[in-house]
C-alpha cells in the first residue's frame, strides 16, 4: 500500500523534517533506519540525509521538485554537496528564509508567500523551472506548511477559500482538495510527506483523514 503513518524524531510533523520529490527525499541525519526504509519503499525514492543551515528541520527549509533544489541562506559546504545530489541547487536571499514553509510546488507551478520580492519570485521560477504566483491558503502566507502538492494532486488547509483553491489549481495544474491530518491539524503540509507514488502522514492521522488525503493526492491502494 503506498500510504504509511510514522514519526520522525518522535514527532508526527513529518513535513517539517522531510521534503520529497519524484526522485529523492531529503531527511535529517537523525532519521532512523526503519523510517528511512519506509520512505524509500512508499515514495520509491533515494533518501538523502543532511542538515540545512545546521538544522534538522529540513522540510521547513527546503523546496524541491524534479528540476531543482531551493534553500535560503546559511548552507555550508557539506550541506551544499548533499543537496546537490538531489538536483541543481539555488540559494534565495530573502528574509523569508524557510523556503519549505513558504513555497508550495510541484513540477508545474509554485504558489509562494505573498511577501516574496519580484527578484525572489524570479529566482524561484528559474531554479524550479515553473510558473510562480504569490498567494495564501486559509489566509496563511506560509503556503508550504498549509498544503502539500505532487504532480497528481494537492491537499490544503480545510479553511482555504474557494478562491484560494481555484488559484492553487490554476498554478499547480492539479485538483486541490481540503483536509486535515494528525487528528485534526489543519496545516497538512507540516504533517505529510508525499510524491505521486504515495505519502506518509504523522502517526495520529485518522483513517478518515487518510481517505481524504488519498483522494486529494490521487493515491490508490
Amino acid at each position: 500500500m503506498p500510504v504509511g503513518r510514522t514519526l520522525v524524531a518522535g514527532s508526527p510533523y513529518l513535513g517539517v523534517f522531510v521534503r520529497a520529490d519524484e526522485r529523492c527525499a531529503l531527511a535529517p541525519p537523525s532519521l532512523t533506519g526503519p523510517v528511512e526504509r519506509e520512505l524509500a519503499r512508499i515514495l520509491r525514492v533515494e533518501v538523502v540525509r543532511t542538515t540545512v543551515a545546521d538544522s534538522e528541520v529540513v522540510g521547513a527549509l527546503v523546496a524541491t521538485n524534479s528540476h531543482g533544489v531551493l534553500v535560503g541562506e546559511g548552507v555550508d559546504g557539506a550541506e551544499r554537496r548533499a543537496l546537490e545530489r538531489v538536483g541543481p541547487l539555488t540559494v534565495v536571499r530573502h528574509r523569508q528564509n524557510a523556503v519549505g514553509n513558504n513555497i508550495l510546488v510541484n513540477d508545474t507551478g509554485a504558489l509562494v508567500h505573498p511577501d516574496y520580492s519580484n527578484e525572489a519570485v524570479e529566482a524561484i521560477a528559474r531554479a524550479l523551472k515553473v510558473h510562480v504566483e504569490r498567494g495564501t491558503l486559509a489566509g496563511l502566507a506560509t503556503v508550504g506548511m498549509a498544503g502539500v502538492a505532487t504532480n497528481s494532486g494537492a491537499v490544503v488547509h480545510p479553511k482555504a477559500t474557494d478562491r484560494e483553491l481555484e488559484r492553487a489549481e490554476a498554478v499547480l495544474g492539479v485538483e486541490v482538495h481540503r483536509s486535515t491530518a494528525n487528528f485534526g491539524v489543519p496545516v497538512v503540509g507540516a504533517c505529510v510527506v508525499a510524491n505521486s507514488h504515495g505519502f506518509l502522514a504523522g502517526r495520529p492521522t485518522t483513517p478518515v483523514e487518510i481517505v481524504h488525503l488519498q483522494d486529494g493526492l490521487k493515491v490508490l491502494d
